[in-house]
């Protein structure tokens, strides 16, 4: 079975090494590295197909933190770094929206956890409840704050995003302004406070579409580390309500058919986006 471009990985997590030093240290030495900049751009090889360009541990020479992505089934430590990137002959630097969903699982997950992990650091150097500067432990996975002694873990903020149909060979889809021509895509929104996935489908397609919803089915869930996000992909059947682009987040929803959507495959999201997951697999579901 399939899953959402940015759902795959090759590496464990290693969670229940992250508090031990001996084993940190050697997995270090010998490990391999992939660093970022600040906006989450990688040194992308272009050989045989796009791929990232690793270090080994011992080349590097700059003063960030070490993150621990995780380690791979021949035992190899994956690392992660914000820093200035690397250059490389006939390598170019790219995203995780422009390559993602071209890389191998090993290098996919690598990344989306290196992006994620790297902008959680960034807006959370401070305490949040005395406001004192943290510092990382557990090789990246948490900071702790010096003064009052609390601990704070990656954020990850829920989101769903709905594939709608009519139960037939139509789905509908809508359409942001800042977007390039022609794209339309599914409808997605943050899940709010004391709120269920489910819920926030109700009640986001409504706000944004006019229409009313039945046959709520889950499909995936992918990681969008753009700042922080966990999307959580649904399938669910128009049963009711106006079409109609009902909040300022939309300039169009309209409907389509599957041969319109299939002859125009281009429009479509970007295949690292679970958008282009969902509707691709609806479009393979005759």
């Amino acid at each position: 079975m399939s899953v959402p471009a940015l759902s795959r990985t090759a590496v464990d997590r290693a969670a229940l090494r992250r508090d031990d030093d001996e084993w940190l240290a050697a997995a270090w030495s010998s490990g391999r590295l992939l660093i970022a900049d600040p906006d989450g751009r990688v040194t992308i090889s272009e050989d045989d197909g796009p791929s990232l360009h690793l270090l080994d541990t011992a080349r590097w020479e700059g003063s960030g933190e070490r993150l621990l992505l995780g380690v791979a089934a021949d035992g190899t430590a994956y690392w992660g770094a914000i820093g200035d990137l690397p250059r490389a002959l006939g390598a170019r630097p790219g995203d995780l929206r422009m390559v993602g969903g071209a890389l191998s699982d090993l290098e996919s997950g690598l990344l989306v956890t290196l992006v994620a992990l790297g902008n959680w650091h960034a807006s959370h150097r401070y305490c949040p409840r005395c406001g004192a500067q943290t510092e990382v432990i557990q090789a990246g996975w948490s900071r702790r704050c010096p003064v009052d002694g609390s601990q704070h873990f990656p954020r990850t903020d829920p989101a769903v995003i709905v594939l709608l149909h009519d139960g037939g060979d139509r789905a509908l889809l809508g359409r942001q302004p800042t977007w390039p021509k022609g794209r339309y895509s599914t409808i997605a929104g943050f899940v709010e406070a004391g709120e269920s996935a489910e819920q926030a489908v109700h009640r986001e397609v409504r706000e944004e579409t006019g229409v009313l919803v039945d046959d709520v089915i889950y499909r995936a869930s992918q990681p969008w580390p753009f700042p922080q996000s966990l999307m959580l992909g649904y399938e669910a059947r128009v049963v009711g309500g106006e079409v109609g682009a009902g909040d300022d987040e939309l300039e169009d929803v309209r409907w389509f058919d599957r041969d319109e959507l299939q002859n125009d495959i281009a429009t479509l999201p970007p295949n690292a986006s679970i958008a282009h997951w969902l509707i691709t697999g609806w479009l393979n579901r005759r």
